[in-house]
């Protein structure tokens, strides 16, 4: 009786043992903005723990979760994100957008999120949750004003001040959803089809070599799950 009492006693141990290490995971993850740039000292809470950590040098943090935890991520001057956690997620990319005004960007780098301040500068973003797209006939109507130092020329190539060309055009290099395009395809692009628009200036369009010189518009379309 003892060792079937003790046999029992075991087996339940080492069922909450094996419960709890199926239960709480360690979740690495990145948060950045802009795609690429690393943010520093940004909050990740988790839900079920309340844990708090932030985000070392390289945009990195590491955290202790429960299977379909949900980690929320802030900083301010950008917009807060939820990440739900799915079964198998060991590594999370999380993108923080930057809130389309300038106190937001003084935020970013008044509060060392952005360790190089040159590269938050040279880019700009504009969201369909920051602006209804829909109330513009066409993209260059959208493009018109909404950014500073860009503009449209006569022949209607986008230029963005501020960028030094490799060639003969002054143009900026135009890509959606991946792809470089033509002035056609823009034109002809709706934007209440458009998810966001990314301008990139200066050195941080290198990426994009001699086509990026005078600068990139990044078009990025609505897909199935947008709102």
């Amino acid at each position: 009786m003892k060792l079937f009492r003790s046999i029992f006693f075991v087996v339940i141990f080492l069922g909450t043992v094996i419960q709890t290490v199926a239960q709480d995971r360690i979740i690495q993850g990145i948060v950045t903005t802009f795609d690429s740039i690393p943010l520093i000292g940004a909050e990740i809470k988790v839900q079920s723990t309340k844990q708090v950590v932030v985000t070392d040098t390289l945009g990195r943090f590491i955290v202790q979760a429960e299977d379909g935890d949900k980690l929320k991520v802030t900083a301010k001057g950008f917009y807060d994100e939820k990440f739900k956690l799915e079964d198998k997620t060991k590594l999370v990319m999380i993108n923080l957008r930057l809130k389309p005004t300038e106190q937001a960007r003084e935020y970013a780098i008044g509060y060392g999120y952005v360790k190089d301040a040159d590269k938050l500068n040279a880019l700009a973003q504009l969201n369909r949750k920051d602006l209804d797209f829909s109330q513009y006939s066409n993209m260059y109507d959208l493009i018109r004003g909404r950014f500073a130092g860009v503009t449209v020329d006569a022949s209607g190539d986008i230029i963005i001040r501020g960028t030094s060309s490799l060639n003969l055009s002054s143009a900026a290099l135009i890509v959606v959803d991946g792809i470089p395009v033509d002035n056609s395809v823009f034109n002809a692009l709706s934007p209440s089809n458009v998810q966001s628009i990314n301008i990139i200036k200066d050195g941080s369009a290198a990426i994009y070599g001699s086509r990026g010189a005078n600068g990139v518009v990044i078009i990025e379309t609505r897909k199935g799950g947008d709102e």
